[in-house]
């Protein structure tokens, strides 16, 4: 009974209460949780001016401090990212103007909203691509100006990171797009500017132009007699996959060029075309046609140049045997040097000078023609040889000849009548993006 009347041995030990923070001036205070240490100063039992805050993972916070709470400006040193925010807080967030540098690379300097990018700043990534503008959740938005890493510039909209309304792009190789953009790619209406001077306007569908040149061709009959000396015309036209015109094109560069066709006869035939001289060999280059060709010379009355004459005084010496049928073609060329952005345009050229030679042209709304072009006299090494007419010509199908001061067809078989026509048309060097249609060539010495 006695016993009942005693508390218990615990509870006669006098209680401790936990520490107090300090009431003014300068203090240190450790939180009771252990996680948080403060150093600093303190007004009416709060953190209040300037001190610094400590965490136990190794982060802290040094600045001023507003009534209990991380309000003004300071610095905040995160150790599980390793990143750091130099700037503007309001109730323990990074808030206003600041500038915030990340352990991976790169710093963003402007405005923040509850620790977001948000506002007008500058973001430096860590590949060193620079972007200056709007920025909305921590995300591009807005109007804005970005420098990539390859050199390209983009000044224009942009919604939620990606390059979408209006905006010019200007390449390091100096094409410029200027136009729609959607999804991060050409969508809409824009203009394409490639560094050699070509151009492409019109609509664009997720980065690539809708109207778009996917083949050359060469305009009038399949077949033209041309006599040496005498001028001919050749309209060329971009086209589309369905055969319109691709109006949409401007300035691209297309030259004109002709070679003579070599064409291995057997050798027990009789037709040849050329004689070659041994000390004047000329080294066959291979076209996108499957066959090689040597230079044959073109030329142009209006150009006041004069008319090649090497190959007529290479023929001063006796002709040697044939080396094999030579068939002219001529083919026209354009260099090409597109840079690989979004859906750029194929075609521009970089071979021809600005002002562009008597044997380029340059596309207007996907047209171009060459007028007063004439074939010269053959290659130097290179005697022509005028075919007769065979004496069996009467009685059936000539072997060897098909007439005095005449050229067979291209569509006459080989090995005895292969012919002196050839190919004329208009490509690039990159054959596989456009198709290469044209036209037979024969001519007559």
């Amino acid at each position: 009974m006695a016993a009942a009347g005693h508390g218990s041995p615990s509870s006669s030990l006098p209680r401790r209460d936990p520490p107090r923070p300090p009431r003014d001036g300068y203090g240190v205070y450790v939180y009771p949780n252990s996680f948080f240490r403060y150093e600093g100063e303190w007004k009416g039992g709060k953190k209040h001016g300037r001190g610094k805050l400590l965490f136990k993972d190794g982060g802290y916070y040094e600045g001023e401090f507003t009534d209990g709470e991380i309000t003004g400006e300071g610095c905040r040193i995160w150790a599980s990212s390793g990143n750091t925010y130099s700037g503007q807080f309001v109730l323990g967030e990074p808030q206003g103007r600041g500038v915030m540098k990340y352990k991976a690379g790169g710093c963003y300097e402007g405005e923040l909203s509850h620790g977001m990018r948000e506002g007008y700043g500058r973001l430096v990534d860590r590949d060193g691509q620079a972007y200056w503008g709007w920025f909305h959740d921590n995300q591009r938005h807005g109007q804005g100006h970005m420098v990539f890493r390859n050199g390209d510039e983009y000044e224009g909209d942009w919604v939620r990171g990606q390059r979408q309304g209006h905006g010019v792009l200007r390449c390091a190789d100096g094409s410029t797009y200027e136009g729609q953009w959607h999804g991060d790619v050409f969508s809409g209406l824009g203009r394409m500017t490639l560094c050699s001077g070509a151009v492409y306007r019109g609509m664009w569908i997720n980065g690539h132009p809708a109207a778009q040149a996917r083949k050359i061709v060469i305009l009038g009959p399949e077949v033209m007699d041309v006599a040496q000396g005498s001028s001919f015309d050749l309209n060329v036209q971009l086209q589309q996959d369905s055969g319109e015109v691709a109006e949409s094109e401007d300035g691209r560069v297309l030259k004109i060029s002709a070679g003579v066709r070599y064409v291995q006869l057997p050798a027990y035939s009789e037709v040849s075309f050329f004689k070659v001289d041994k000390d004047n060999p000329e080294t066959p280059f291979q076209t996108p046609f499957g066959f090689e060709c040597i230079a044959y010379p073109l030329w142009s009355p209006k150009s006041g140049a004069l008319e090649p004459r090497a190959a007529l005084e290479s023929a001063r010496g006796d002709p040697l045997l044939p080396r094999g049928d030579r068939e002219p073609a001529a083919a026209s060329d354009t260099s090409q040097g597109q840079r690989d952005i979004p859906g750029g345009p194929p075609g521009e050229a970089r071979g021809c000078e600005p002002h562009c030679p008597e044997d380029c042209r340059r596309v207007e709304q996907g047209c171009a023609r060459f007028s007063d072009v004439c074939l010269g006299p053959p290659p130097p090494g290179y005697s022509p040889i005028l075919f007769l007419d065979d004496p069996r010509e009467a009685g059936g199908r000539p072997r060897g000849g098909l007439g005095p001061g005449r050229t067979p067809t291209t569509q006459d078989p080989p090995g005895g009548s292969r012919a002196g026509g050839g190919l004329i048309c208009i490509r690039r060097e990159r054959t596989g993006c456009l198709q290469l249609p044209g036209a037979v060539l024969r001519y007559r010495q």
